[in-house]
């Protein structure tokens, strides 16, 4: 065998005092939650570093992601961001308070709003982004490209069928 982990200690004491069970589960599932614990580390710093909270990234990133003129309507947020009306207003209200996005009428509908990012969000965004995937690409520097390329497929793979029965 190669290398173990913390995991495979686990596991092996699990077999141990109950080989009637399969933990191969426990093998992966374990392994994905401790590698979140390390990109929640490295998202943090990422925000840190460009002095954004993380419900703000998603905002500003859905924004950004939008492209020119880098604006969506408060619906449009709340179906990318999956927080409810209540809490989209307030953090809306908070971003345009830090000067990172600002509301202008809907010209194609006056009594709607659109929510538009601002530079100083363009430009924290883009700084966080950059950041991030720096960050990201440091917790995968152990696999290949053909390696990412096939963990993100199982990966979607089974994340797909968790979307498909909600």
């Amino acid at each position: 065998m190669g290398a173990t982990d913390e995991v495979d200690r686990i596991v092996d004491a699990w077999r141990a005092q109950r080989s009637d069970l399969d933990f191969s589960p426990m093998e992966v599932l374990s392994r994905v939650d401790r590698l979140s614990r390390h990109l929640d580390r490295a998202r943090r710093d990422a925000f840190d570093r460009t002095d954004i909270e993380p419900w703000e990234w998603d905002v500003l990133s859905a924004l950004r992601r939008a492209g020119e003129p880098y604006q969506l309507s408060p619906k449009q947020l709340l179906q990318q961001t999956l927080v409810s009306s209540g809490t989209m207003t307030n953090r809306i209200d908070k971003l345009v308070q830090r000067g990172l996005v600002h509301r202008e009428a809907d010209p194609e509908d006056g009594r709607s709003v659109l929510v538009t990012l601002a530079e100083e969000g363009r430009i924290r965004v883009d700084a966080a982004i950059t950041r991030l995937m720096d960050a990201e690409a440091e917790l995968l520097r152990e696999l290949s490209p053909a390696e990412r390329t096939r963990l993100a497929a199982l990966l979607r793979h089974l994340a797909l069928s968790f979307e498909t029965e909600a």
